[in-house]
Formats: C-alpha cells, sequence, structure tokens
C-alpha cells in the first residue's frame, strides 16, 4: 500500500499536469519572440567575465550568432503557430466536452498518468478512506436512475405517427421503443402462449422491429380468433385517430374480459395457469386504463375519471401503472381541487416514490390559496404570510425535485412531445409533465407568477456541490446520460442540472489562444514598437533577479565568485 504522503504527492502531481503541462508548452512557444525582441544580456559581475571559460564564451557566440540570423518574421510565424495550436486544442477539448461531459487532457492525466506517478486508485478499495466509503454506502441505498413507463404516454398512431408526417421527425428514439417491446414482451406474453395459436403469433408480433410486420402478425392473430393483444397493438400503432383506437380497444376490453374470467377460474391448478392469470390481468388493466384515457381525449372527462376510480378500486395492488397520475390530471381538468386533494394525501407519503406530478400538483394546490393576491413588492415589504410560506416552501419542495419542470412551465424552453418512458427527476419527466400540466398552471390566476418569483430561490437552499440533498436524495448523476437516450437531441436541447462548468483548460487554452493571435499581429504590423514593450516588461520582470545578483556580489568576496566559476 502507497503511504498517505506519497500518494497525496502522486494526486498533485496528477493535477498539476493534467493542467499546466500543455500550456507551459505553449508558453514558452509565445515567450521566444519576446526573449529574442529583447536582445540584453543578463547582468554578469567583473569578476566572472574577466575570466570566461573557452566553451562558455564559445556557446554564447554562437546562440548569439543564431539569434541575429533570424528575421522578425521568423518570430511572427512561430507565434501564429502557437496560436494556431492552442486553437486547435481548444476546439477539440470543447468539442470532447460537449459530448462527454469532461476534459479529454485532464481524464487521460488522471486514467494514466496517475498510476504511473504512484497516485491513489479510486477503484481499489485497500485505497479508499473511510468517508468515501461512507458516502459509497448511502448512495447504493438509494435507487439507481430507473427508468419509468410514462403514465400519460400517447398513442404511436393517433399522435406520434401524425407528428411525424405533418413535421417529418421522428419523435421516438430507438432506445425508447426498445424500451416499450420489452415492456409489451413482459405484460403482454407469458409462458403458455404457445398453446394458443393466436397467442403464439402475437409472442412474435411484439418481438418485430418493423411496424408493418407487427400490424400483419396481428392483422394474422384475428383471422385466426379474437385476441385481445392484437387488438392492442392495432389500437396503438395502426389507428390514425384516437376515436378509431377506442373502438379497438373496446374489442379488446370484449375478448379480454373473456380471458380473464376463464384464467381466473383456473390459476390455482399449477404455476402455468398462475402465470397466465398474471398475464390476462396486466392486459385486462391496460385494456382499461387506455380507454378511460381515450374518454379523456375526446373530452369525456367525468366518465374517465368513473372509469380510472373503479380501475384502482378493481386492481389496488397494480401501482406499475401509475392510474394515480391520470386520475390527478383529470381530476385538475374538471377542477376537482377537493378531490386532487384527497388523492394526494394518499399517495403524497413519505414511504411511496415521488414523482413530478405529485410534487408539482402539491406546490399548484398550495399556490392556488395565495396566487392571486400574490405581489413580490408587498410581501419584500411585510415579509410573508403563514399561507404563502407554506406556498412557497411547496414550489423549493417540488423544485428540488425536479428543478427541470418550471422552465417549461414558464415557456423559457420549448415543449416536445413527451416519450413513452421517463427518468425521475430528468428532463423526459419534466417535458412530460408540463406536456400536460401547463393548461391547469394557466387555469389558477397568479400561480405561474408566484412560481416565477420563487422557483430559483431552491437552489440557495441545496448544498453544493450536490453532496446532500435538503428534502430529498442527493441528485443523481446519471439523469443527462438517461435524457439523452430517452429524448431526440436532434431537434431538442437536454436540460442539464447542475450546469457543469467548463473546465479550466479550455478556459486557459482559450485565452491563450486570443492572446497569442493579437501578439503575432501586433509584432507583424508594428515590430519596433513590440519591442520597446518587450524590453520594457522583461526587465521588469527580470528586475528583481537583478537586484537579488548585485546584493549577493557585494556580499560575497569575489575570490570566492572566481572559485565558483571554475567549478
Amino acid at each position: 500500500m502507497a503511504e498517505p504522503g506519497a500518494a497525496a504527492a502522486g494526486q498533485l502531481t496528477a493535477c498539476a499536469l493534467s493542467s499546466w503541462t500543455c500550456p507551459r508548452l505553449l508558453f514558452l512557444l509565445v515567450m521566444l519572440p519576446l526573449l529574442y525582441l529583447l536582445r540584453v544580456p543578463f547582468k554578469i559581475s567583473d569578476s566572472l567575465t574577466s575570466a570566461p571559460s573557452p566553451a562558455m564564451f564559445g556557446t554564447e557566440s554562437s546562440l548569439s550568432m543564431f539569434l541575429n540570423t533570424l528575421t522578425p518574421k521568423f518570430y511572427v510565424a512561430l507565434t501564429g503557430t502557437s496560436s494556431l495550436i492552442s486553437g486547435l486544442i481548444l476546439i477539440f477539448e470543447w468539442w470532447y466536452f460537449r459530448k462527454y461531459g469532461t476534459s479529454f487532457i485532464e481524464q487521460v492525466s488522471v486514467s494514466h498518468l496517475r498510476p504511473l506517478l504512484g497516485g491513489v486508485d479510486n477503484s481499489s478499495p485497500s485505497n479508499s478512506n473511510p468517508s468515501n466509503s461512507d458516502a459509497d454506502s448511502s448512495r447504493q441505498s438509494v435507487s439507481e436512475c430507473k427508468v419509468w413507463r410514462n403514465p400519460l404516454n400517447l398513442f404511436r398512431g393517433a399522435e406520434y405517427n401524425r407528428y411525424t408526417w405533418v413535421t417529418g421527425r421522428e419523435p421516438l428514439t430507438y432506445y425508447d421503443m426498445n424500451l416499450s417491446a420489452q415492456d409489451h414482451q413482459t405484460f403482454f406474453t407469458c409462458d403458455s402462449d404457445h398453446l394458443r395459436p393466436a397467442d403464439a403469433i402475437m409472442q412474435k408480433a411484439w418481438r418485430e422491429r418493423n411496424p408493418q410486420a407487427r400490424i400483419s402478425a396481428a392483422h394474422e392473430a384475428l383471422d385466426i380468433e379474437d385476441c385481445a393483444t392484437a387488438y392492442i397493438l392495432l389500437a396503438e400503432e395502426e389507428a390514425t385517430t384516437i376515436v378509431e383506437a377506442e373502438k379497438l380497444f373496446k374489442q379488446a376490453l370484449k375478448a379480454g374480459e373473456g380471458c380473464y374470467r376463464r384464467s381466473q377460474q383456473t390459476q390455482h391448478h399449477g404455476t402455468q395457469h398462475e402465470t397466465q392469470h398474471r398475464r390476462d390481468t396486466n392486459v385486462l388493466v391496460y385494456i382499461k386504463r387506455r380507454l378511460a384515457m381515450c374518454s379523456r381525449k375526446l373530452g369525456r372527462t367525468r366518465e374517465a375519471v368513473k372509469m380510472m376510480r373503479d380501475l384502482m378500486k378493481e386492481f389496488p395492488l397494480l401501482s406499475m401503472f401509475n392510474i394515480h397520475e391520470n386520475l390527478l390530471e383529470s381530476l385538475l381538468e374538471l377542477q376537482a381541487y377537493a378531490d386532487v386533494q384527497a388523492v394526494l394525501a394518499k399517495y403524497d407519503d413519505i414511504s411511496l416514490p415521488k414523482s413530478a406530478t405529485i410534487c408539482y400538483t402539491a406546490a399548484l394546490l398550495k399556490a392556488r390559496a395565495v396566487s392571486d393576491k400574490f405581489s413580490p413588492e408587498a410581501a419584500s415589504r411585510r415579509g410573508l404570510s403563514p399561507a404563502e410560506m407554506n406556498a412557497v416552501e411547496a414550489i423549493h419542495r417540488a423544485v428540488e425535485f425536479n428543478p427541470h419542470v418550471p422552465k417549461y412551465l414558464l415557456e423559457m424552453k420549448s415543449l416536445i412531445l413527451p416519450p413513452e418512458h421517463i427518468l425521475k427527476r430528468g428532463d423526459s419527466e419534466a417535458i412530460a409533465y408540463a406536456f400536460f400540466h401547463l393548461q391547469h398552471w394557466k387555469r389558477v390566476e397568479g400561480a405561474l407568477n408566484l412560481l416565477h418569483c420563487t422557483w430559483e430561490g431552491t437552489f440557495r437552499m441545496i448544498p453544493y456541490p450536490l453532496e446532500k440533498g435538503h428534502l430529498f436524495y442527493p441528485y443523481p448523476v446519471c439523469t443527462e446520460t438517461a435524457d439523452r437516450e430517452l429524448l431526440p437531441t436532434v431537434f431538442h436541447e437536454v436540460s442539464v442540472y447542475p450546469k457543469k462548468e467548463l473546465p479550466f483548460f479550455i478556459l486557459f487554452t482559450a485565452g491563450l489562444c486570443s492572446f497569442t493571435a493579437m501578439l503575432a499581429l501586433l509584432t507583424h504590423q508594428f515590430p519596433e514598437l513590440m519591442g520597446v514593450f518587450a524590453k520594457a516588461f522583461l526587465s521588469t520582470l527580470f528586475a528583481p533577479l537583478n537586484f537579488i545578483m548585485e546584493k549577493v556580489e557585494n556580499i560575497l568576496p569575489s575570490s570566492l565568485w572566481h572559485q565558483l566559476t571554475r567549478i
């Protein structure tokens, strides 16, 4: 095991190399023209110059001859070349930072130079200190960045495909659609599908990548018998309107209820029957939920609310679909705020997973009580009332959970179609929430004004650099990577929190590039003036050294200097 002192020295050396090695080389290239323009020999004592060695005299004469033969154009070209090199490094570093979020030189130095210099390897458990191990264990207790099915996801045929027909853009990424295919295989297939020909065909259909192949397989399965999953596929992908999708889901409901009743009677006859009943339950719940969403989209909101309530009573244990979030959105559309508060009282619990819908809906209800009369000028004079304080705290709580939402609600960023999967506390969840709930915030008078005045105050309460949260766990570091997979980055700029600071090397290289380019231009245009400036600069720079040398010469005897020069 490396000693702590050696390990610390290795880390400091690696960091120094990562930040200063290449800039110093470029700095030397920049200083060469200045040294030439100065052309003032260093002051040497009389005893030293009285008896110079032949080797020293030959070296100085050769160097002086070499420097005198060089023209000013050479130094202009040298300075311009250094500016070009630093500019190329700047462009590469900026591209690498935008793509991977880190500095290339810092990453290489930490990965390759630190082990060579005896630095501590963070991956080895023997060298990790107790504080790091405690932090890692606390992070492991928190669930990793898990991608969830969007409870308010749109219909592919009736909504996503229509967007593609109009704009020519693909609103869904391959990663998002691949996750949906995995969900369909999990919810709509089981091991006993080979016993029924239609289900066997649909088992292959859910694995197809080509949409037309899936639709053809669904029609083939319907030619054999009424298959609920085949109707689901056609309603999701072939129907071009919500009305057509609702008709197909009603046919799927009729077939799905029959399968559910038959499997319910035989579910205790063995493991195979139990698996089949679980699959039929998932199919029935999915159909009823999508029928309720069709009613909501077609304006029959009260009917949708009734269907969702009945579904939650009939299957209270199936929380994977997050039907309560559909119910909250429908109740907000009806402006039934008392019912919304009742749903929040049940699901906004410390033991249950949070979401942007729950946190921001709770903030909206508390803001609704004070937003119509809220004035930032009056609040600054008299202070916040208890009700206003509760509303501000609720907004801070919601912003801490997902800091991306306010920019969409305040229309500081443009919205896109929400993906089929979301990442909790990520940009994808913020888009999905704002897409459906922006209208509810606009309906409450003054709510967006209160949000605008208070949401940025959240970041003053959160410790930096996010080593711990205030009301929730620390903000996960993996949201940006997952959101870039879920969202179409071709026409959408992914929101990143916290904002990454530019590495020092990029800033230093940018300044060096600008300085050397300006120096080359001035040297070319005004060589004499730049020579005077360089002489004055270097004379001032070496003045302390010359002063020290004079004092040393006065203190030490001349014979000692003569002996030192001979050595």
